[in-house]
């Protein structure tokens, strides 16, 4: 992961942010992505814009949505 100590500032990313389909209509807990020209990913949270990101590589990300896809991080108090 790029940026480590606290990430980068969401104001340097370029490239348009997305947010979640599962965040809803009315905000939360939201969190948005950029897919860089580079080919790596920023995540932040939608709340502060112009807060912190977090840069993932391409095959981070593509680790982290595999895990994600296959359970790995599932709450193990959910039913």
């Amino acid at each position: 992961m790029i940026g480590t100590s606290g990430g980068t500032s969401a104001r340097g990313v370029t490239g348009p942010w997305v947010k979640s389909s599962y965040s809803g209509p009315t905000g939360g807990n939201c969190v948005e992505v950029a897919f860089l020209a580079d080919g790596d990913v920023a995540l932040r949270n939608s709340r502060d814009p112009e807060g912190a990101a977090l840069v993932f590589t391409s095959a981070e990300w593509d680790a982290f949505l595999g895990g994600a896809r296959d359970g790995e991080f599932d709450s193990p108090h959910r039913a």
